[in-house]
């Protein structure tokens, strides 16, 4: 039975969130009692009580990310720091501790294999990074400590939510903008004018598309500066802690603690697999930044390319180069059916059939509700929401939010997921529907890998289900997704203009598909600098400068910094499990792109490499490393050489823990992502899903 979210108010999350943390009390109770007895009476009831909070998080705090009514996002908002701290407190449990240690030691434990192995090894790793093996001193020091991260993360994350700002504008001011685009914009304060906000479908194709230059400028500012004054002493002073608790287990930085979980391991291997990638993408950037300036001298005499010039002048080399008006793009791209394109897609090559349910009884009527059944004997897969368009007090970018776990019960069956994706695309008007940006077509096909990656799962405990991967691999699985959006026969099955019904033509699904490598390096030097940034917030110095580090970070890309704006200031990415993590997103797309190699080989939409890759990637989850069900997928150890083909910066070695891989042509929101972790995995705890 799904929950009612439309009945959801300040009483019931308050309820739900008393309800959930007294029945996982009462589990770990029982798992305490049943120490050193089996593995049904210690591990299960630990994993049983994860799997309520999460069920509680998916009713309660996420609220604070969706819900219209700002008293429930308040509200929310304490269940998700309660609920987190009660994750951080398990660990720290001594008699928790004694109990998993003692099954630990017993014969029944060293017969377990597989998944059951797996999580009694997991548990002993967080009881040590939670200090157990630390003095009695050090340890409340780190429960504390924790709980205040805890506290800056809600806080972080709510500012930027709740952050509203833009400029005020006249019809003149908008030159170079559809009117389209002018119809759905807010009116300003004056008569004849417009708000131009900082929301995704208002602030991007303005940046992209508007002549004006001073205008530009200043609406990158404000894009760059939101909630920054707030939520620097945030940053300041999570950043502190974060370094307290590495030298409390005597490592030099937080990176060097959080890499610990990840497929990288240490920071040095992120260090050399940026080093790998920066010079030969900075050689091709410099000739990108060449034609872009070129065509800004042109137009104005100028010589210096800025921050704010570069989208624009590379729509103007869109069109000239390739003949290509977003605008005119988009309106193949009604939302509806690129939504219904990418179910009939997933649902061939992947074997599955999807049903809108009309009565979603969702937290706001936009929110629309689907059911993921299996072709093989029409079964029951799970549900996902999807609430695509903005409004106020949403969270502001694109995610994935887990809202019920897959596993399977003690009794053998199976709890049946639930997910949201969360993003923020172009609303319909009065004259047309949604109209999707084809960046924006990317970005609904990458959150779709994620509910993928959740709804499909076949892991046996909450622990490892869905995305409870190691984090920076939880990104292939949608970074795969990005290429069909970018294959023309795939294109050509859905694409098809709001009015005429049409086919886009094949002249121009043909000019896009060519254009997807302009300015690839500019776009992935973009997101190295938010790696390197994440890098240098996190390594090992004592004192840092938070405005060197963000100057020194963005100059990889070869443009002018821009001055007095602070953008780490709404990068949520620092507060949201990518911690010291950032990296991820390249290093995980080498994996997206090698898998997608053996549905190249075999045909994009073949349904046994299909049957394959949710067998042995989308299924398996977190249940095994990451690395295994890569080789069982691929047949071979990984190999960075399609990732490279398609970026064009030459071969390299296999991504490993040594050797870096990474992924071509970033998305263009990619910077934006996430997969949110969920209420379990909150505190730095391993990352984990969604």
């Amino acid at each position: 039975m799904l929950f009612d979210y439309s009945s959801v108010s300040t009483g019931t999350v308050a309820r739900d969130t008393d309800a959930g943390l007294a029945a996982a009390d009462e589990l770990i109770a029982s798992a305490v009692r049943g120490a050193g007895s089996t593995f049904a009476a210690t591990m299960l009831p630990i994993d049983q009580a994860l799997d309520r909070l999460q069920d509680t998080y998916g009713r309660t705090a996420f609220m604070a990310r969706v819900h219209a009514d700002p008293a429930v996002r308040d509200a929310g908002q304490v269940a998700e720091e309660r609920l987190a701290k009660w994750r951080v407190a398990l660990p720290f449990r001594d008699d928790l501790y004694g109990a998993v240690r003692a099954f630990a030691a017993t014969g029944e434990a060293a017969a377990q294999t597989g998944e059951r192995r797996r999580l009694v090894d997991h548990w002993l790793r967080d009881f040590q990074r939670a200090g157990q093996g630390l003095s009695g001193e050090a340890r409340a020091e780190l429960r504390q400590l924790q709980d205040r991260l805890v506290e800056l993360e809600v806080v972080f994350q709510r500012n930027v939510d709740e952050y509203r700002d833009g400029i005020e504008v006249t019809r003149d001011d908008l030159a170079g903008l559809p009117d389209a685009y002018i119809e759905r914009l807010p009116a300003g304060s004056r008569p004849g004018t417009w708000e131009v906000t900082l929301e995704y479908p208002s602030v991007f194709p303005f940046l992209d598309q508007a002549d004006r230059r001073d205008l530009r400028e200043r609406l990158e500012s404000k894009l760059y500066n939101r909630a920054a004054e707030v939520n620097r002493p945030v940053i300041e002073e999570t950043l502190r802690i974060r370094q307290r608790i590495a030298v409390l287990f005597g490592l030099a930085s937080w990176a060097d603690y959080s890499l610990e979980v990840k497929m990288a391991g240490t920071a040095t291997t992120v260090d050399r697999f940026y080093a790998g990638l920066v010079p030969p993408l900075q050689a091709r950037a410099r000739q990108e930044l060449e034609t872009l300036t070129a065509l800004l001298a042109a137009d104005t005499g100028e010589a210096t390319l800025r921050s704010w010039d570069w989208r624009y002048y590379e729509n103007q080399l869109r069109r000239r180069e390739f003949g290509l008006d977003q605008n005119r793009i988009a309106e193949y791209f009604p939302l509806d059916a690129v939504m219904q394109g990418m179910l009939d897609l997933t649902g061939g090559v992947f074997g599955l059939t999807y049903r809108r349910v009309e009565a979603a009884r969702a937290w706001h009527p936009d929110v629309l509700l689907y059911e993921i059944r299996d072709r093989a004997g029409d079964r029951h897969i799970a549900h996902f929401y999807a609430d695509l368009f903005p409004r106020e007090g949403k969270y502001g970018h694109a995610a994935a939010f887990p809202l019920v776990a897959g596993h399977r019960r003690p009794d053998g069956t199976r709890v049946a997921p639930v997910s949201a994706i969360v993003a923020n695309f172009t609303r319909p008007s009065a004259g047309q529907p949604s109209l999707l940006r084809h960046d924006e077509v990317l970005t609904l096909f990458h959150e779709f890998g994620h509910i993928l990656h959740q709804s499909l799962t076949r892991a046996e405990f909450v622990r490892f289900s869905g995305t409870e991967t190691e984090l920076d691999f939880v990104e292939a699985p949608s970074q795969i997704m990005e290429h069909w959006a970018w294959d023309a026969t795939v294109l050509r099955r859905f694409a098809r203009h709001y009015r005429t019904g049409e086919h886009i033509p094949l002249d121009l699904v043909g000019r896009l598909v060519r254009s997807r490598d302009l300015d690839v390096a500019i776009r992935t030097l973009r997101q190295v600098s938010l790696g390197l940034l994440d890098m240098g917030f996190h390594d090992a110095a004592e004192e840092r400068d938070l405005d060197e580090i963000n100057r020194r970070a963005w100059d990889v890309i070869g443009l002018p910094f821009h001055e007095g704006t602070f953008y780490p200031g709404a990068f949520a990415h620092l507060f949201g499990g990518y911690d010291a993590g950032y990296y991820g997103y390249l290093w995980s797309k080498v994996y997206g792109d090698d898998m997608f190699g053996r549905f190249r080989e075999a045909g994009i939409t073949n349904s046994e490499v299909g049957a394959a890759y949710r067998r042995e990637i989308l299924e398996v989850g977190g249940s095994r490393d990451a690395e295994e069900s890569l080789r069982a997928f691929l047949g071979r150890e990984p190999s960075s050489e399609t990732f490279l083909a398609l970026l064009g910066i030459g071969s390299s070695s296999p991504p490993d823990a040594e050797a870096a891989g990474a992924g071509a042509a970033p998305s263009t929101a990619a910077d934006e992502e996430a997969v949110v972790p969920s209420a379990r995995d909150a505190g730095g705890h391993p990352p984990g899903s969604a």
